[in-house]
């Protein structure tokens, strides 16, 4: 920057030019502060960023954030790793016999285009798939990708949401009817907070985005509240808790259905402001009646009188928040435990309710724009799994690309994601993408699953591109709004995710095509305008910014938005650009039985697809056999998921990637404190440390995900090198799936652990 000023100068110029140039210069090489969004996790934590001529020289928390208050985690920081990561793509690579090459976006897209368009017209739609992980949700990228996906023409897409939230989904959309419409703990205002199945301290929140989780959750400590944690292992969140209940792998269901029928029996059932907004609640009480806490105590590990203390005190809470996480999604029973969790929200009266589960009212309306959602109109060729939402589940892209025949998936996009070592059976999906006609990815990094595209096409840094929340914005605890500018400019000749599939949503479509997913809203609005100008009219006609109708003028959604009359005091991208830390935009508030009489409907809680799959829980109330192990993941706060290895700062200090064992079963298998283990499923095995510990119950074996980094031909020096660790996917099986949902069972596969020679 000093010497680009320099060069403008004028030779000749005056002492004073020469003077007034020098003090220009001075100002400019100033450190400065640069306010926005960690994008990293659900948290939406805000972080004040100083740097000087491109270099960053700190990142921590905004403490004038009004929803994060100054808080970030060891992740934030990083950001600097990732910007300056030498092993980070900055140009499009194709992969040739002698290894990868830097080729021009014109050749790729070229190369792209016509190889995706010659199998398509070869065989069809259903032979291209497409798979998007779960930062995809973390970028308003989001907007751009209906419209790709459907110029694609691809028929079988996959995602991270059915080894994530998938239940929670199919769950919002049976009861409620939008699956977007996540119910989400009032931590500010609840008295008492069950957690199911999720560790805030690691994730920082899932599908609970609150900045500060954990300070949240103390104050409820600190107001004279109670915080329970069930979980098979004393997780960092339980430590910090009242009570920590051990509960075994998978049984999450039982537990919640004892306890409503506790509930039931005992008269504490009380639906309060819900009484007349449900349906089937006698129905609902028969259904659940063979699930009583003497029933569940020995399969769940739970004392019946446990149970009947925990439905007790929830019941009888003056406010309650009952919320569930990965661990209660991804398990055999992981569609009746979501399903459970809303039934038991509901007959406490604690749903739409200040201090229980609550609505977000984004400043994006993605629940008015987006689809409300459908379940099963659609079959996975080979096992026949239902699809969510056009969705299918992810269990099934490795079968589906190796099984031949019509309808075989002969070419792959991938966003961002790395199913390799994210979805069950890794080496099988290993083995299906090597197979692959044809496969590009739009990812930053040549990873285990980005290998063995033909062509990667990189985004620019999330710091040289503007950053609003999309996806994760109906996840807030409190609602908020906040703009991000980039920081540094974008290189010269470089793209950002919404520009790449954009150029090949336009390469992939006919103009009648692109007219057709025009009118579906979202997309249209950045395809037309450019990302910020779209975001902008989003804002200006969300529930923030105007309540004037759209006009009734002009033909194209993009006419009847641009001729939106809107008030001065309406939430624009200018005004939070004005407003650098953010809006608080206010608590949560009630909102769902206004839909509810908007839609003419009840919440429907005995519903078949859950009702019909009970008798199949019957059958597993049978005790643990003894010797019996059955794996489940863990998370750090310093991990996300796969894609943070390559950071030095964060892959420091001891080994996590161990298999924690109690030390009953260490003794029954002769294992000791750090030797080598083997741990086999049926559709692989594993080695590495084993950590006797008593924070796991008998018969748990844990392993953290997102490791596995030792393959062959992966770019990531620094997690090849300190933190390669082993997969705890490449034993998940994927033949072991919840039956309602299709969603991966990556908690409670059965195991075998032996020592190594």
């Amino acid at each position: 920057m000093s010497s680009q000023l320099r060069t403008r100068s004028p030779q000749n110029a005056g002492e004073g030019a020469i003077i007034e140039a020098l003090a220009q210069e001075a100002v400019m090489s100033q450190p400065a502060l640069h306010y926005r969004i960690c994008h990293l996790c659900e948290a939406m934590c805000g972080v004040v960023i100083e740097h000087q001529d491109g270099e960053i020289l700190s990142i921590k928390g905004d403490k004038a954030d009004p929803f994060s208050g100054g808080h970030i985690c060891p992740k934030a920081i990083a950001l600097k790793d990732l910007h300056e990561d030498p092993d980070r793509l900055r140009r499009p690579m194709k992969r040739v016999a002698t290894g990868w090459v830097e080729v021009s976006w014109e050749e790729a897209f070229d190369e792209v285009e016509k190889n995706l368009k010659r199998i398509r017209h070869q065989a069809g739609g259903e032979s291209i798939g497409v798979y998007l992980g779960n930062p995809t949700v973390h970028t308003p990228a989001l907007l751009a990708v209906p419209a790709f996906v459907h110029a694609l023409g691809a028929t079988q897409r996959f995602s991270a949401t059915s080894v994530d939230q998938l239940p929670t989904m199919v769950a919002n959309q049976q009861l409620f009817g939008h699956q977007l419409l996540f119910p989400v703990p009032d931590l500010d205002r609840t008295d008492y907070l069950l957690i199911v199945g999720g560790n805030p301290a690691a994730s920082n929140g899932s599908l609970m985005s609150a900045g500060d989780v954990m300070g949240r959750i103390k104050g409820i400590r600190n107001r004279g509240g109670r915080v329970v944690v069930v979980d098979p292992r004393l997780t960092e969140t339980a430590l910090k808790a009242d009570d920590h209940v051990f509960i075994r792998p998978g049984t999450d269901f039982f537990l919640l259905a004892a306890m409503a029928t506790e509930m039931f029996d005992r008269g504490l059932v009380r639906l309060r402001d819900l009484e007349h907004c449900v349906e089937g609640l006698v129905e609902l009480q028969q259904a659940l009646a063979p699930f009583t806490p003497d029933t569940v105590a020995e399969v769940t590990g739970v004392a019946a009188e446990r149970i009947r203390t925990l439905a007790a005190d929830i019941a009888m809470a003056e406010c309650a928040a009952i919320y569930g996480r990965v661990g209660a999604c991804t398990q055999e029973f992981g569609g009746l435990t979501a399903w459970m969790l809303h039934v038991l929200n509901i007959l406490t009266g604690n749903l739409d309710r200040e201090g229980g589960m609550m609505f977000a009212t984004p400043p994006l309306d993605l629940v008015g724009l987006g689809s409300p959602g459908s379940y099963g109109k659609q079959r996975s060729r080979v096992r026949q799994l239902p699809a969510f939402s056009g969705e299918l589940p992810v269990s099934v892209m490795a079968e589906e690309i190796l099984t031949p025949g019509e309808g075989q998936i002969r070419a792959l996009v991938t966003h961002a994601g790395n199913p390799v070592l994210s979805t069950p059976n890794g080496q099988q999906m290993d083995r299906a993408l090597a197979s692959l006609e044809f496969m590009v990815s739009i990812d930053i990094y040549i990873n285990e699953t980005t290998r063995h595209a033909h062509f990667i096409l990189p985004p620019v840094s999330p710091l040289e591109r503007s950053h609003m929340e999309v996806g994760l914005s109906p996840l807030m605890v409190r609602n908020a709004a906040k703009w991000s500018p980039a920081l540094f400019e974008a290189p010269e000749d470089s793209r950002q995710d919404w520009q790449i599939l954009n150029e090949l949503t336009q390469r992939m479509s006919s103009t009648n095509a692109v007219q057709r997913v025009a009118r579906r809203g979202l997309q249209l609005v950045v395809d037309q305008l450019g990302l910020d100008t779209g975001l902008d009219l989003l804002l200006r006609t969300g529930p923030y910014g105007t309540h004037a109708a759209l006009s009734k003028k002009g033909s194209t959604p993009v006419q009847k938005l641009l001729a939106v009359v809107r008030p001065k005091d309406g939430l624009s991208l200018k005004k939070l650009h004005e407003n650098p830390h953010g809006i608080d935009l206010g608590p949560l508030r009630r909102q769902l039985r206004k839909r509810l009489e908007e839609k003419r409907r009840k919440i429907p809680l005995a519903l078949p697809l859950y009702l019909d799959d009970i008798p199949r829980a019957l059958e597993r109330l049978l005790p643990r056999q003894p010797g019996e192990l059955r794996v489940i993941g863990r998370r750090h706060v310093r991990s996300n998921n796969s894609w943070m290895h390559n950071s030095h700062r964060l892959v420091k200090g001891p080994n996590r990637c161990t298999a924690m064992l109690h030390p009953d079963d260490a003794a029954l298998l002769g294992i000791a404190n750090g030797m080598n283990v083997r741990v086999q499923s049926r559709v692989g095995a594993i080695e590495l440390p084993a950590e006797i510990t008593e924070s796991v119950m008998p018969g748990v074996v844990c392993v953290p995900h997102g490791f596995g980094h030792d393959r062959a031909g992966v770019k990531l020096r620094v997690a090849r090198k300190e933190a390669a660790g082993a997969s705890l996917n490449d034993i998940t099986d994927d033949r072991f799936v919840d039956v309602i949902t299709g969603t991966a069972v990556l908690n409670g596969v059965p195991v075998t652990v032996a020592p190594m020679a």
